[in-house]
């Protein structure tokens, strides 16, 4: 009797662990790119992850990590990722130049770039600093600078060099210099500087930033997979300022140099902006897009001489997955 007890509870354990199989067989592999090492700004994805979140819609999702040296749209056009992590002005760019790449969702209503000033020097609005030197990398002079130039005047003879350092602004409190304002007071506070972060999007920049997105091709021929992963990211980023403790976990498995308090940081001023719930998604339809948006980013672009007015800017994006998030 004992044997065919024990005889029993091996079936039992074979088909338990069969059934773990085929249930892990049945996860769709995906892999999805981010824009930079692991922060806070892809909470999100990272826990739709560590929650369960991908599994529970039949992704089995691995993230990998931007940096300096990466460059996504080749990644996803070459096939080594399904998704990624962009901006509007990316996507738009991909149509002018005939990459087949589509935005399916835009987690960041507001960019979060940002000209960093020193408080009480004069700095305190975009339009006070017509004529004055700024710090502005290469990816902003092809960003947001042309807008800056037609909106407010700016003339290419103000840029400066940047080198991703604050130690300028820190010795001279007339720099001015691109920031992220999910960053910039937590590093003037390290510092001890009295600064303040001017938010381009509270200015009229109207990109999205940390938008969904994927190729023609997959929207073709795994629409279902896309819909999965449009709704589960969206799932994750509530989740995420729910309870960031597990994301921010594999945040730091991904990235240890990333700092608990620059986590918390991040957390608190993406909602205290924001960053995510404004616009079409301030009521808590993470990821929300919206035709007239795209619509005026891009004219706005043709504006600046940055796209061709007979651009087909309508190629850049799909509503229809996100839209299919919340149409209940």
């Amino acid at each position: 009797m004992k044997q065919l007890k024990n005889i029993a509870a091996g079936l039992t354990l074979s088909f338990g662990a069969a059934a773990g199989f085929v249930q892990a067989e049945e996860l769709t592999p995906v892999t999805v790119a981010t824009t930079w090492y692991a922060q806070a700004e892809h909470g999100g994805f990272y826990a739709a992850k560590a929650m369960g979140i991908y599994e529970k819609h039949g992704l089995d999702v691995t993230i990998k990590m931007g940096g300096p040296q990466v460059n996504n749209v080749q990644l996803l056009m070459g096939g080594s990722v399904d998704f990624i992590m962009g901006y509007s002005l990316q996507s738009l760019n991909a149509v002018n130049q005939g990459i087949p790449l589509v935005t399916v969702a835009a987690f960041f209503q507001k960019d979060p770039q940002s000209l960093v000033v020193h408080e009480g020097v004069g700095n305190d609005s975009l339009e006070a600093m017509k004529g004055k030197s700024m710090r502005v990398p290469t990816a902003g002079r092809v960003a947001y600078w042309p807008w800056l130039k037609t909106e407010y005047g700016y003339t290419d003879d103000q840029l400066q060099a940047y080198d991703y350092s604050f130690a300028p602004f820190i010795q001279d409190d007339q720099t001015i210099q691109q920031g992220y304002v999910t960053n910039d007071g937590f590093f003037l506070d390290q510092a001890g500087v009295k600064g303040k972060s001017l938010l381009l999007a509270n200015y009229g920049w109207e990109a999205y930033a940390a938008t969904l997105d994927t190729t023609a091709d997959r929207i073709e021929e795994n629409p279902e997979v896309v819909q999965k992963m449009v709704a589960a990211t969206a799932e994750g980023w509530k989740a995420y300022f729910e309870n960031p403790a597990p994301a921010n976990a594999l945040i730091k498995e991904d990235n240890p140099e990333m700092q608990d308090a620059l986590l918390a940081y991040s957390h608190a001023k993406m909602q205290e902006e924001g960053i995510l719930l404004s616009g079409a998604a301030e009521d808590g339809r993470y990821g929300m897009m919206t035709l007239e948006r795209w619509q005026a980013f891009f004219e706005d672009m043709v504006e600046a001489g940055t796209l061709p007015e007979d651009l087909d800017w309508k190629k850049a994006f799909d509503l229809s997955y996100i839209q299919s998030v919340y149409a209940d």
